[in-house]
């Protein structure tokens, strides 16, 4: 080679911003469309669920008689203890949706954490309310 040659490689992304982080959104290679790949699970709402649901496990089993006797024990807060129980009543799509990472419903943490109704249809339908303020928050 004689002469100094330079390359520039554009790469067309996406940067979503998530509770804590941003992540990165690369486009489908598809022939033209302009569509963005799903971004996968929120790895907090995965590791919250997983835990809700364990500690629900243990108070099944009878291993602890209270919520207090597990926190103690867990050497977690009380109050976080039983935010972390109510996940385990979230409607079953919406926890499939949170573990397959689907943006129906978008929800951060913290949206999971907040008073929900009981009935699941009001309940999906106030975190897609959530969900559609929050994206227009975003952007």
């Amino acid at each position: 080679m004689t002469g100094a040659t330079s390359i520039t490689v554009r790469v067309p992304l996406k940067i979503r911003r998530r509770p804590g982080r941003k992540t990165v959104v690369t486009p489908v290679p598809t022939a033209g469309a302009n569509t963005a790949i799903a971004t996968r699970a929120d790895p907090a709402l995965l590791k919250a669920l997983a835990r809700a649901f364990r500690y629900q496990r243990l108070l099944d089993e009878g291993r602890y008689a209270s919520i207090s006797e597990m926190a103690v024990a867990e050497r977690i807060d009380r109050g976080y203890l039983g935010s972390l129980l109510r996940l385990t009543l979230l409607p079953p799509d919406v926890v499939e949706a949170v573990l397959e990472g689907t943006t129906r419903y978008d929800a951060s943490l913290p949206d999971l954490f907040a008073p929900l109704p009981t009935d699941w249809a009001q309940h999906r339908a106030a975190l897609l309310d959530e969900s559609s303020r929050c994206d227009g928050a975003r952007d």
